[in-house]
Protein backbone atom coordinates (compact mmCIF):
# COMPACT_ATOMS: atom_id res chain seq x y z
CA UNK A 1 0.00 0.00 0.00
CA UNK A 2 1.37 3.52 -1.10
CA UNK A 3 2.12 6.20 1.75
CA UNK A 4 -0.94 8.38 0.83
CA UNK A 5 -3.37 5.44 1.49
CA UNK A 6 -2.15 4.18 4.81
CA UNK A 7 -3.37 6.82 6.99
CA UNK A 8 -6.73 6.69 5.45
CA UNK A 9 -6.94 2.54 4.95
CA UNK A 10 -4.93 0.83 7.48
CA UNK A 11 -7.29 -0.30 10.33
CA UNK A 12 -10.26 1.23 9.99
CA UNK A 13 -12.38 -0.38 7.90
CA UNK A 14 -15.99 0.35 8.66
CA UNK A 15 -17.52 -0.65 11.65
CA UNK A 16 -19.32 -3.62 12.14
CA UNK A 17 -22.21 -2.66 13.86
CA UNK A 18 -23.67 0.44 12.09
CA UNK A 19 -21.01 0.36 9.08
CA UNK A 20 -19.62 4.08 9.72
CA UNK A 21 -16.92 5.28 7.10
CA UNK A 22 -15.27 6.64 9.67
CA UNK A 23 -13.87 5.24 12.67
CA UNK A 24 -16.08 6.05 16.18
CA UNK A 25 -14.41 7.39 18.86
CA UNK A 26 -14.98 4.66 22.22
CA UNK A 27 -15.72 6.65 24.74
CA UNK A 28 -15.64 4.22 27.54
CA UNK A 29 -13.47 3.67 30.60
CA UNK A 30 -14.16 -0.21 30.65
CA UNK A 31 -15.22 -3.02 28.66
CA UNK A 32 -17.54 -5.99 29.47
CA UNK A 33 -16.47 -9.46 29.95
CA UNK A 34 -18.10 -12.50 28.61
CA UNK A 35 -17.18 -15.11 31.79
CA UNK A 36 -14.38 -15.48 34.20
CA UNK A 37 -12.91 -18.80 32.44
CA UNK A 38 -10.34 -15.99 29.89
CA UNK A 39 -9.07 -12.46 29.75
CA UNK A 40 -10.76 -10.12 27.16
CA UNK A 41 -9.38 -8.50 24.38
CA UNK A 42 -9.87 -4.91 25.72
CA UNK A 43 -10.87 -4.53 29.25
CA UNK A 44 -9.62 -0.95 30.06
CA UNK A 45 -9.14 2.06 28.37
CA UNK A 46 -5.54 2.65 30.60
CA UNK A 47 -4.44 -0.68 28.75
CA UNK A 48 -5.98 -0.40 25.27
CA UNK A 49 -9.25 0.98 23.57
CA UNK A 50 -10.03 0.38 19.84
CA UNK A 51 -9.52 3.90 18.81
CA UNK A 52 -6.56 4.29 20.44
CA UNK A 53 -5.42 0.77 18.45
CA UNK A 54 -6.69 1.93 14.74
CA UNK A 55 -3.90 4.86 15.72
CA UNK A 56 -1.26 3.24 16.24
CA UNK A 57 -2.06 0.62 13.54
CA UNK A 58 -2.08 3.60 11.14
CA UNK A 59 1.61 5.13 12.87
CA UNK A 60 3.18 1.38 12.28
CA UNK A 61 2.43 1.54 8.89
CA UNK A 62 3.65 4.28 7.94
CA UNK A 63 7.04 3.93 9.98
CA UNK A 64 7.18 0.70 8.25
CA UNK A 65 7.46 -0.51 11.63
CA UNK A 66 5.37 -3.65 13.47
CA UNK A 67 4.22 -2.09 16.43
CA UNK A 68 3.31 1.09 18.45
CA UNK A 69 1.86 2.63 21.33
CA UNK A 70 0.21 5.60 21.46
CA UNK A 71 0.86 8.06 24.98
CA UNK A 72 -0.48 11.26 26.26
CA UNK A 73 2.31 13.52 25.03
CA UNK A 74 5.16 13.68 23.04
CA UNK A 75 7.29 13.73 26.31
CA UNK A 76 5.97 10.72 27.50
CA UNK A 77 6.95 8.81 24.54
CA UNK A 78 10.42 10.11 25.28
CA UNK A 79 10.19 9.02 29.12
CA UNK A 80 8.94 5.72 27.75
CA UNK A 81 12.14 5.15 26.00
CA UNK A 82 14.18 6.03 28.54
CA UNK A 83 12.34 3.48 31.06
CA UNK A 84 14.02 1.14 28.98
CA UNK A 85 17.45 2.05 31.26
CA UNK A 86 18.03 1.50 34.74
CA UNK A 87 19.87 2.43 37.50
CA UNK A 88 23.42 2.92 37.09
CA UNK A 89 23.07 2.72 33.16
CA UNK A 90 24.52 5.52 31.11
CA UNK A 91 22.83 7.34 28.28
CA UNK A 92 24.15 9.71 25.08
CA UNK A 93 22.16 12.47 23.94
CA UNK A 94 22.95 14.36 21.29
CA UNK A 95 23.65 17.86 22.07
CA UNK A 96 21.65 19.32 19.46
CA UNK A 97 18.14 18.06 19.85
CA UNK A 98 14.81 19.62 21.41
CA UNK A 99 14.81 21.35 24.47
CA UNK A 100 12.47 18.79 26.53
CA UNK A 101 15.03 16.04 25.81
CA UNK A 102 18.11 17.48 26.98
CA UNK A 103 15.60 18.89 30.27
CA UNK A 104 14.30 15.53 31.13
CA UNK A 105 17.65 13.91 30.71
CA UNK A 106 19.56 16.51 32.92
CA UNK A 107 16.92 17.62 35.86
CA UNK A 108 15.10 13.90 36.36
CA UNK A 109 16.91 10.45 34.82
CA UNK A 110 20.03 11.72 37.54
CA UNK A 111 17.27 11.71 39.91
CA UNK A 112 16.97 7.86 39.12
CA UNK A 113 20.12 6.46 38.90
CA UNK A 114 21.06 7.26 35.35
CA UNK A 115 23.72 9.60 33.98
CA UNK A 116 23.56 11.33 31.28
CA UNK A 117 26.01 13.04 28.10
CA UNK A 118 26.31 14.72 25.41
CA UNK A 119 28.07 13.69 21.91
CA UNK A 120 27.95 15.67 18.91
CA UNK A 121 25.71 13.85 16.81
CA UNK A 122 27.01 15.78 13.62
CA UNK A 123 30.75 13.67 14.41
CA UNK A 124 29.17 10.32 15.07
CA UNK A 125 32.66 8.77 16.07
CA UNK A 126 32.33 11.45 18.90
CA UNK A 127 30.01 8.68 20.30
CA UNK A 128 32.74 6.48 20.65
CA UNK A 129 34.34 9.13 22.76
CA UNK A 130 31.57 9.60 25.14
CA UNK A 131 31.05 6.22 25.70
CA UNK A 132 31.58 4.13 29.05
CA UNK A 133 31.22 0.35 29.55
CA UNK A 134 28.13 1.51 31.22
CA UNK A 135 26.40 3.13 28.49
CA UNK A 136 23.21 1.74 27.28
CA UNK A 137 21.23 3.60 24.65
CA UNK A 138 22.07 6.28 22.62
CA UNK A 139 18.88 9.58 21.21
CA UNK A 140 19.21 11.95 18.64
CA UNK A 141 17.11 13.97 15.69
CA UNK A 142 17.35 14.78 12.61
CA UNK A 143 16.58 17.76 11.04
CA UNK A 144 17.79 19.55 14.89
CA UNK A 145 15.46 21.42 16.73
CA UNK A 146 15.75 24.63 16.00
CA UNK A 147 19.22 24.88 13.69
CA UNK A 148 17.97 22.22 11.15
CA UNK A 149 20.99 20.33 11.16
CA UNK A 150 20.51 17.22 9.51
CA UNK A 151 22.41 14.57 10.94
CA UNK A 152 23.40 10.93 8.88
CA UNK A 153 21.55 9.00 10.67
CA UNK A 154 23.19 5.38 9.15
CA UNK A 155 26.43 6.60 10.25
CA UNK A 156 25.14 7.85 13.71
CA UNK A 157 23.48 4.19 13.76
CA UNK A 158 26.61 2.37 12.50
CA UNK A 159 28.50 3.71 15.48
CA UNK A 160 26.11 3.02 17.80
CA UNK A 161 25.60 -0.55 16.82
CA UNK A 162 29.17 -1.00 17.40
CA UNK A 163 28.87 -0.28 20.56
CA UNK A 164 26.51 -2.23 21.66
CA UNK A 165 23.56 0.36 22.10
CA UNK A 166 19.93 0.98 21.49
CA UNK A 167 19.23 3.80 19.05
CA UNK A 168 16.09 6.12 19.54
CA UNK A 169 15.27 8.33 17.48
CA UNK A 170 13.26 11.50 17.72
CA UNK A 171 11.47 11.67 14.24
CA UNK A 172 9.20 14.35 15.06
CA UNK A 173 10.39 17.35 12.67
CA UNK A 174 9.87 15.07 9.19
CA UNK A 175 7.55 12.90 10.06
CA UNK A 176 7.34 10.04 8.28
CA UNK A 177 6.29 11.43 5.52
CA UNK A 178 9.59 13.13 4.66
CA UNK A 179 11.71 10.19 6.22
CA UNK A 180 11.89 6.39 8.23
CA UNK A 181 14.59 5.69 10.52
CA UNK A 182 13.43 2.32 11.14
CA UNK A 183 14.91 2.04 7.26
CA UNK A 184 18.05 2.80 8.91
CA UNK A 185 18.11 0.29 11.61
CA UNK A 186 17.21 2.62 14.38
CA UNK A 187 15.71 0.46 17.24
CA UNK A 188 13.10 2.82 18.35
CA UNK A 189 11.23 5.81 16.65
CA UNK A 190 8.97 8.50 18.46
CA UNK A 191 7.21 11.56 17.97
CA UNK A 192 5.25 14.17 18.98
CA UNK A 193 1.88 13.57 17.34
CA UNK A 194 0.54 16.64 18.84
CA UNK A 195 2.77 17.79 15.42
CA UNK A 196 2.85 17.15 11.84
CA UNK A 197 0.73 13.71 12.21
CA UNK A 198 -1.98 15.36 14.27
CA UNK A 199 -1.42 18.40 11.97
CA UNK A 200 -4.27 20.73 13.50
CA UNK A 201 -2.82 22.20 16.63
CA UNK A 202 -5.88 20.71 18.37
CA UNK A 203 -4.80 18.06 19.92
CA UNK A 204 -1.43 16.68 22.19
CA UNK A 205 0.00 13.08 22.21
CA UNK A 206 2.80 10.83 21.33
CA UNK A 207 4.10 7.55 19.81
CA UNK A 208 7.04 4.97 20.23
CA UNK A 209 6.92 2.58 16.96
CA UNK A 210 9.41 -0.06 16.47
CA UNK A 211 10.17 -3.21 14.85
CA UNK A 212 11.05 -5.59 17.74
CA UNK A 213 8.56 -7.37 19.60
CA UNK A 214 10.55 -7.34 23.30
CA UNK A 215 11.14 -3.56 22.97
CA UNK A 216 7.61 -3.07 21.70
CA UNK A 217 6.16 -5.13 24.75
CA UNK A 218 8.49 -2.97 27.14
CA UNK A 219 7.22 0.22 26.15
CA UNK A 220 3.84 -0.94 25.75
CA UNK A 221 3.95 -2.27 29.33
CA UNK A 222 5.16 1.28 30.71
CA UNK A 223 2.56 3.05 29.30
CA UNK A 224 -0.12 0.45 30.89
CA UNK A 225 1.58 1.07 34.21
CA UNK A 226 2.24 4.39 34.46
CA UNK A 227 -0.99 5.21 32.53
CA UNK A 228 0.69 8.04 30.16
CA UNK A 229 -2.28 6.73 27.90
CA UNK A 230 -3.92 9.18 25.04
CA UNK A 231 -7.75 9.53 25.65
CA UNK A 232 -10.42 7.90 22.88
CA UNK A 233 -11.11 11.15 21.61
CA UNK A 234 -7.42 12.81 21.23
CA UNK A 235 -6.69 9.43 19.24
CA UNK A 236 -9.88 9.99 17.07
CA UNK A 237 -8.52 13.71 16.54
CA UNK A 238 -5.08 12.29 15.57
CA UNK A 239 -6.41 9.60 13.40
CA UNK A 240 -8.23 12.58 11.76
CA UNK A 241 -5.66 14.53 10.99
CA UNK A 242 -2.83 12.20 9.76
CA UNK A 243 -5.70 11.29 7.15
CA UNK A 244 -4.10 14.26 5.45
CA UNK A 245 -0.35 14.13 6.24
CA UNK A 246 0.95 13.22 3.08
CA UNK A 247 -0.71 16.53 1.23
CA UNK A 248 0.00 19.06 4.47
CA UNK A 249 3.74 17.92 3.65
CA UNK A 250 3.98 18.79 0.20
CA UNK A 251 2.34 22.54 1.13
CA UNK A 252 4.61 22.73 4.08
CA UNK A 253 7.53 21.75 2.00
CA UNK A 254 6.35 23.96 -1.38
CA UNK A 255 5.76 27.04 1.26
CA UNK A 256 8.71 26.31 3.54
CA UNK A 257 11.52 26.02 0.36
CA UNK A 258 9.94 29.50 -0.82
CA UNK A 259 10.01 31.82 2.23
CA UNK A 260 13.81 30.30 2.98
CA UNK A 261 14.82 31.39 -0.65
CA UNK A 262 13.67 34.97 0.30
CA UNK A 263 14.99 35.11 3.64
CA UNK A 264 18.47 34.04 1.89
CA UNK A 265 18.28 37.00 -0.16
CA UNK A 266 17.33 39.37 2.41
CA UNK A 267 19.70 41.90 3.73
CA UNK A 268 18.49 41.86 6.96
CA UNK A 269 18.78 38.37 7.43
CA UNK A 270 22.27 37.18 8.90
CA UNK A 271 22.02 32.88 8.46
CA UNK A 272 18.97 30.70 7.00
CA UNK A 273 18.52 27.26 8.35
CA UNK A 274 16.91 25.11 6.14
CA UNK A 275 18.37 22.18 4.37
CA UNK A 276 16.06 22.94 1.14
CA UNK A 277 18.45 25.41 0.28
CA UNK A 278 21.36 24.62 -1.18
CA UNK A 279 24.05 26.49 0.64
CA UNK A 280 22.90 24.43 3.68
CA UNK A 281 25.56 22.29 4.88
CA UNK A 282 23.70 19.29 5.33
CA UNK A 283 21.63 19.40 2.10
CA UNK A 284 22.95 16.77 -0.24
CA UNK A 285 22.70 14.60 2.71
CA UNK A 286 19.10 15.54 3.50
CA UNK A 287 18.50 14.80 -0.32
CA UNK A 288 19.80 11.31 0.15
CA UNK A 289 17.89 10.26 3.27
CA UNK A 290 14.98 12.32 3.29
CA UNK A 291 12.15 12.51 1.08
CA UNK A 292 11.71 16.54 1.46
CA UNK A 293 12.74 19.37 3.32
CA UNK A 294 10.52 19.83 5.54
CA UNK A 295 8.08 22.86 6.51
CA UNK A 296 11.11 23.89 9.74
CA UNK A 297 13.37 26.71 9.42
CA UNK A 298 14.99 28.97 11.66
CA UNK A 299 16.64 31.95 10.73
CA UNK A 300 18.82 34.68 12.70
CA UNK A 301 18.62 38.12 12.15
CA UNK A 302 20.90 40.69 11.56
CA UNK A 303 20.52 42.95 14.06
CA UNK A 304 19.65 42.78 18.49
CA UNK A 305 17.66 40.72 20.20
CA UNK A 306 14.96 43.61 20.80
CA UNK A 307 14.47 44.09 17.12
CA UNK A 308 14.64 40.05 16.64
CA UNK A 309 11.44 39.93 19.95
CA UNK A 310 10.22 43.21 17.85
CA UNK A 311 9.98 40.87 14.68
CA UNK A 312 7.95 38.16 16.32
CA UNK A 313 5.49 40.10 17.81
CA UNK A 314 4.67 42.28 14.39
CA UNK A 315 3.80 39.41 12.13
CA UNK A 316 0.16 38.65 11.76
CA UNK A 317 0.17 35.44 9.71
CA UNK A 318 2.85 33.88 11.51
CA UNK A 319 0.89 33.48 15.40
CA UNK A 320 3.37 33.85 18.07
CA UNK A 321 3.67 30.59 19.43
CA UNK A 322 4.99 27.29 20.94
CA UNK A 323 4.76 24.19 18.55
CA UNK A 324 4.91 23.17 15.35
CA UNK A 325 3.42 21.19 12.26
CA UNK A 326 -0.08 22.33 12.14
CA UNK A 327 -1.37 23.98 9.26
CA UNK A 328 -1.25 27.52 10.82
CA UNK A 329 2.18 29.20 10.90
CA UNK A 330 3.87 30.07 13.60
CA UNK A 331 7.08 31.54 14.76
CA UNK A 332 8.67 30.75 17.69
CA UNK A 333 11.93 32.49 19.77
CA UNK A 334 13.92 29.37 21.12
CA UNK A 335 15.26 31.04 23.63
CA UNK A 336 12.58 31.83 25.94
CA UNK A 337 10.22 28.67 24.40
CA UNK A 338 11.74 25.02 23.00
CA UNK A 339 15.27 25.89 25.15
CA UNK A 340 14.57 27.83 27.96
CA UNK A 341 15.57 25.24 30.03
CA UNK A 342 19.20 25.40 28.74
CA UNK A 343 21.95 27.68 29.97
CA UNK A 344 22.16 30.65 27.99
CA UNK A 345 26.12 29.23 27.27
CA UNK A 346 24.41 25.98 26.33
CA UNK A 347 22.25 27.57 24.10
CA UNK A 348 25.04 29.68 22.35
CA UNK A 349 27.55 26.30 21.90
CA UNK A 350 24.33 25.45 20.01
CA UNK A 351 23.85 28.59 17.59
CA UNK A 352 20.49 29.32 19.64
CA UNK A 353 20.93 33.01 19.61
CA UNK A 354 19.52 35.98 21.16
CA UNK A 355 18.40 36.55 17.67
CA UNK A 356 17.58 33.34 16.71
CA UNK A 357 13.60 32.60 15.45
CA UNK A 358 12.11 29.09 14.38
CA UNK A 359 9.36 29.24 11.71
CA UNK A 360 6.69 26.71 11.98
CA UNK A 361 5.15 27.02 8.15
CA UNK A 362 1.70 26.41 7.52
CA UNK A 363 0.37 25.46 4.14
CA UNK A 364 -1.27 28.90 3.60
CA UNK A 365 -0.36 31.34 0.41
CA UNK A 366 2.94 31.41 0.44
CA UNK A 367 2.75 35.05 -1.13
CA UNK A 368 0.69 35.94 2.31
CA UNK A 369 3.65 34.32 4.53
CA UNK A 370 6.30 36.25 2.36
CA UNK A 371 4.08 39.43 3.05
CA UNK A 372 3.82 39.30 6.31
CA UNK A 373 7.77 38.55 6.44
CA UNK A 374 8.19 41.62 4.35
CA UNK A 375 6.55 44.20 6.02
CA UNK A 376 7.38 43.04 9.57
CA UNK A 377 11.40 43.65 8.13
CA UNK A 378 10.72 46.65 7.25
CA UNK A 379 9.64 47.96 10.34
CA UNK A 380 13.31 47.09 11.71
CA UNK A 381 15.13 50.11 8.92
Amino acid sequence: MEFASKPIRVGQKPESAFKSVIFPIYQSSTFAWDDLESTPDLEYTRVQNPTRRALESVIAALENAEFCTCFSSGMAAVMATFSLLKQGDHLLIASDIYGGTHRLGVAHLPNLGIDVSFYDASNPDSMREAATDRTRMVIFESPTNPTMQVMDIAANVLVAKSLGLLVVFDNTFASPALQTPLEFEVDLVLHSTTKYIGGHSDVVGGAVATKDPQLAEQIFEFNKNVGCNPSPFDCWLTLRGVKTLALRMERHCKNAAEIARYLEAHPRIRQVYYPGLESNPGHTLAKVQMNGFGGMLSFDLDGSEEQARALAKDLSFFILAESLGGVESLIGYPKLMSHAGMTEEERLARRITPTLLRLSVGIEDSRDLIADLEQALKKLG
